[in-house]
């Protein structure tokens, strides 16, 4: 795991987020949506979080704090068009 700014981090496929993070961030009732093909790409809303799976990719993020939660939606464009053939050059 490795931060990349004051609230966001990122997991490879070895790594998820630590028990600390579940607890502080992970709880609550859950809005969760699915994207790309066959739903690899799973967002999932938190009141105080927002963790991003990317399934193909085998990579997670954690978004927490208001002002890098809407990064999350930006991720889920990116990754969707990667993912996409159709979108692709």
């Amino acid at each position: 795991m490795w931060e990349t700014g004051m609230s966001v981090y990122r997991f490879d496929k070895n790594t998820a987020p630590t028990q600390n993070q579940r607890e502080r961030y992970m709880i609550g009732e859950i809005d969760e949506k699915h994207f790309g093909p066959d739903g690899q790409i799973v967002l999932i809303e938190y009141p105080e979080a927002v963790y991003l799976r990317d399934d193909r990719e085998h990579t997670r993020i954690l978004y927490t704090g208001f002002k890098d939660k809407h990064k999350a939606l930006e991720e889920v464009t990116r990754l969707t068009g990667r993912h996409d053939p159709e979108m692709q050059d």
